[in-house]
């Protein structure tokens, strides 16, 4: 089975789409096949376009195309639980996008459908793939930090596109869900389990929703953390983990590229390390191949993705109440 190609398809005309493209047709075990949209007319504009050979006007077409192997589901946060298990239902592989679902309980009925059909399904967290990400984590699990003691994220960018689904609470819209969840997750890998208590505002925009979260979260051994995430600022990407021996700054840790640079600090010294990366979704394409055609476990698996969710669920219950909750 390892000589197989798997056959795509997108399910909805998201722009997010477009990073995948380059991919799937590099790839030698993928291969971009077919575009759903909700009208025959946009589909058909799309493919023609991107040049995909078929273009179906309802995603339920797509999902009952029996040769299409694996879906990118790319719609609205809200509607990735809901689409995710109509297409593992259908016997169809998933990679959705970030993120995974809305609620935890989302996430283990999508947990619960992926075991049924036999199906592959995992979150597309495309940083957690590229060679830097890796990096770090190997520098950090070398000890060469010392005891961790404090991680410090930030993702921000200003949003002014009227309509977007991003400002609408029901539809998954906000900041901590759209790149909040980024920081949220780069801690949670790194430290390899959940917080134990957090701490949350917003300063809250349209349907009220968070413009902007600052959160705070507490791990067990005493190591905090803390992550802004928002709509109103600059674009702005880093994380900072801190340990008893020194520091290490990733510059660009949740969009890296095919070189970048990272800086561990000790003893007021500061190195520099170079890390030739790749493109930035080529990873999680190859991780569905490895998961689909050899076997291996997702990179991401899914109780990571259902403690994401939970972790957000309840930063945003903290910002709502004004206290602090424990996971």
């Amino acid at each position: 089975m390892s000589d197989q190609i798997l056959r795509w398809g997108f399910l909805s005309t998201a722009k997010i789409n477009h990073a995948l493209i380059s991919p799937l047709r590099v790839s030698k075990r993928n291969q971009l096949v077919a575009i759903a949209s909700r009208s025959d007319e946009k589909a058909k504009a799309y493919a023609k376009k991107w040049e995909i050979p078929r273009a179906y006007g309802s995603y339920e077409a797509l999902l009952a195309d029996p040769e299409i192997d694996v879906i990118y589901n790319s719609l609205p946060n809200h509607l990735h639980a809901d689409w995710t298990i109509k297409a593992l239902k259908a016997g169809k592989h998933v990679l959705c996008e970030k993120p995974l679902g809305l609620t935890a309980s989302d996430v283990d009925k999508m947990f619960a459908t992926a075991k049924e059909s036999g199906r592959v399904l995992t979150e597309a967290f495309m940083y957690r793939h590229h060679p830097q990400t890796l990096k770090v984590k190997e520098i950090v699990e070398s000890g060469v930090l010392g005891k961790l003691r404090f991680l410090r994220g930030s993702f921000t960018f200003t949003l002014n596109r009227e309509g977007n689904y991003r400002f609408s609470k029901d539809m998954g819209g906000g900041s901590i869900w759209d790149v909040g969840c980024y920081p949220i997750s780069y801690t949670r890998m790194l430290l390899g389990t959940s917080p134990v208590e957090v701490f949350g505002w917003q300063v809250s925009g349209q349907e009220g929703i968070d413009q902007s979260f600052v959160g705070q979260m507490r791990f067990p051994e005493g190591i905090l953390a803390q992550f802004d995430s928002g709509f109103q600022s600059p674009f702005r990407t880093e994380m900072e983990i801190i340990g008893s021996l020194g520091t290490l700054f990733i510059p660009n840790p949740f969009r890296p590229g095919k070189n970048e640079e990272i800086l561990l600090k000790k003893n007021d010294k500061v190195e520099k390390i170079k890390i030739r990366g790749q493109e930035l979704y080529l990873g999680e394409v190859e991780d569905m191949a490895d998961a689909i055609l050899l076997g291996k476990a997702p990179r991401v698996s899914l109780e990571d993705s259902r403690e994401n969710a939970r972790t957000i669920q309840a930063l945003l219950e903290s910002a709502k109440r004004g206290k602090v909750i424990t996971l």
